[in-house]
């Protein structure tokens, strides 16, 4: 991209929190939407699928560990040996209709213990490899789809690393601020700058792909900006912006179908001290994500059934809890999938024990799955792409466990 085309973007797409892709649908592309979720922080996945029926997990955790079923605060039965974190009870429903599935003592086969490089390796889909110049979301675009004004959707600040690379992607600002009036929304400026870019050079295709792509956002969520300011004024947000983003990402999915890919990022798991139990902070943080996951399958509506949800976090946290009522960073983790055609209601994956001489250094739950050959089952079976294609999402990789889960 060359300098004055850059400008022209930047001084557009950074005011408005939108960068256009340059992808658009394929003859033989379809319906079928995926959404990834970071977990930021490392979330416990020992309190959010529990291995209720391992002895040393009480023994390990005698403040936080979450009861049995049936026991006040007690876990949600999965499957007579899992448990879900009570407060993740709106999720109860997927499982049941067998549109919700959890990988258990999944995650990277590298052993950091950093979140800065275990997300850049998760995202990056290279584990160790810190010269990867693009996120694996971004590779993937390149193998789906051809040119588009709003591809790939982000909610956050910025682009993320999942989506960096060559492929641009749109950026909405989280909360209110994805949709709050900006310069260009105005009727004198916009009209100026549509007359200055109103030829058919490379810089006004630019500027007239992000004006659309600006355009779609808006009309996608379906609320003009007077409305926005309405509900602004007459209406307080949740304390944690997770659920009315994952609301606004499945309005834009519902209403606008070139949109095939979406991410979101939610903080706040690193719980080295007073984790909680079925109660704290974990269980509060735990029952946003539930309210907003449960937002995202229901504003998707008639979507969902060609949608896939993903959610991921960099490591999971030590099976010992430690002296400030936390747990530290650990290894092994959970991996949660929902959509209408998943294989659900079940936990996969090879469950390893949580006695010492099963834990990861003495420590930690041991990672039997790698996280890749999870995604790689949902690009095949979801995403419908071939070998070559899959090689090119994450090069050089050999599936180690063919996992069916769709």
């Amino acid at each position: 991209m060359d300098r004055r085309k850059f400008v022209i973007q930047s001084s557009l797409f950074t005011a408005s929190n939108l960068l256009t892709l340059g992808v658009a649908q394929s003859a033989n592309s379809n319906q079928k939407r995926l959404i990834v979720i970071f977990l930021r922080g490392a979330v416990d996945g020992l309190s959010v699928v529990v291995p209720y029926f391992e002895k040393a997990y009480y023994e390990n955790r005698p403040k936080i560990a979450i009861p049995k079923p049936g026991e006040e605060g007690g876990v949600l039965d999965l499957d007579g040996r899992f448990g879900l974190h009570p407060s993740l009870l709106p999720l109860m429903s997927q499982w049941k209709q067998g549109n919700l599935a959890f990988i258990h003592s999944s995650g990277s086969p590298d052993t950091t213990r950093s979140h800065f490089d275990a997300q850049d390796y998760m995202e990056s889909g290279t584990p160790g490899m810190k010269r990867t110049s693009d996120g694996w979301m971004n590779r993937l675009l390149g193998e789906l789809y051809q040119r588009n004004s709003i591809q790939a959707v982000t909610i956050g600040a910025a682009t993320p690393r999942i989506l960096s690379g060559r492929i641009p992607v749109a950026n909405i600002a989280s909360g209110k601020a994805g949709t709050n009036p900006l310069p260009i929304d105005r009727p004198q400026v916009g009209n100026a700058f549509d007359k200055l870019y109103s030829s058919n050079d490379t810089l006004s295709q630019t500027y007239k792909e992000g004006r659309q792509a600006r355009q779609a956002i808006i009309t996608g969520l379906n609320m003009s900006l007077e409305e926005e300011m309405k509900m602004a004024n007459n209406g307080a947000s949740l304390p944690n912006g997770f659920p009315k983003d994952a609301q606004t990402l499945a309005k834009l999915m519902l209403k606008d179908p070139r949109v095939k890919l979406g991410f979101m990022a939610v903080g706040g798991w690193d719980t080295h001290i007073n984790q909680g139990s079925s109660k704290g902070q974990l269980a509060q943080r735990l029952g946003l994500l539930g309210q907003g996951l449960g937002a995202l399958v229901e504003n998707l509506r008639e979507v969902y059934k060609d949608t896939t949800i993903l959610v991921i976090s960099e490591f999971g946290r030590t099976v010992k809890e430690n002296g400030n009522g936390g747990t530290d960073h650990g290894h092994g983790n959970v991996m949660w999938v929902l959509g209408g055609k998943i294989r659900g209601g079940k936990v996969y994956g090879k469950w390893s024990g949580l006695e010492n001489n099963q834990l990861f250094e003495g420590r930690d739950l041991a990672v039997t799955t790698d996280f890749r050959d999870v995604i790689v089952s949902l690009l095949q079976g979801h995403m419908r792409l071939s070998d070559n294609n899959l090689n090119k999402v994450f090069p050089g990789y050999q599936v180690r466990e063919n996992i069916k889960l769709v």
